[in-house]
């Protein structure tokens, strides 16, 4: 019974985490959506993408979902026309295959705005701004009346997929957005630079952890509830 039990807590925990990252992800794609009035039009290029996709508009985004136990996911974001002069955080539509940013009077793109952007394979930007990690992390770069076109998002890994000299020893690349990579540890390897031999001890980690965040949580509903009652 113990080593059920032992086994069950685990499993718990990532469900508890992937909830609440599903919450704070639905929250932030609406907000990009958001981040200009009206809609997608059908003739712009995330507009045929969205109907060649069967995808569904809302805002400024192309939603789709896999399958209909998935969840919505965002492949399309048009910003375009928005009157932006400055790009940051786009992190909720990291899912998008295109994101067309052109006819805005932009002057600067965070270094960090399409982090995490793995999809990514058509980016349309006005003319006078560079690719996000330069012409060697897309398969095309083109102007073409007044639009820079970044198609073909490459691997900054290399095409085995294996270890790589990016990362430290013991550990894998993986592309992580334009110009961005990320290293994972290798199988049977945790730790600083993946340095630690063996299965990664998750209850240990995250046990103590996640029972301090109930404790905390249930004091501070006391002491609302106590000083409610006073009030």
């Amino acid at each position: 019974m113990k080593a059920g039990c032992s086994q069950l807590k685990p499993v718990v925990l990532i469900l508890i985490l992937n909830s609440c990252f599903y919450a704070s992800y639905q929250l932030t794609g609406l907000q990009v959506c958001e981040l200009c009035s009206g809609t997608v039009l059908n003739g712009t290029e995330v507009g045929q993408l969205c109907s060649s996709s069967a995808g569904r508009i809302d805002g400024r985004c192309c939603l789709k979902n896999d399958n209909t136990s998935d969840p919505e996911r965002i492949i399309g974001l048009d910003l375009s026309n928005c009157s932006l002069t400055h790009i940051g955080d786009l992190q909720g539509a990291s899912t998008a295959l295109m994101v067309d940013l052109s006819l805005n009077p932009i002057v600067n793109v965070s270094d960090t705005a399409f982090q995490g952007f793995i999809e990514l394979n058509h980016l349309i930007l006005p003319q006078d701004i560079v690719c996000p990690g330069g012409n060697t992390s897309w398969g095309k770069v083109e102007v073409k009346q007044g639009k820079r076109l970044c198609e073909g998002q490459k691997s900054m890994c290399n095409q085995t997929g294996q270890l790589s000299v990016n990362c430290p020893e013991n550990s894998l690349c993986a592309p992580y957005g334009p110009g961005f990579f990320e290293c994972s540890c290798a199988d049977n390897y945790h730790g600083y630079k993946c340095l630690r031999e063996g299965e990664f001890p998750a209850l240990q980690v995250f046990g103590p952890l996640g029972a301090s965040t109930v404790v905390i949580s249930v004091l501070l509903w006391v002491t609302q509830r106590r000083k409610a009652k006073a009030l």
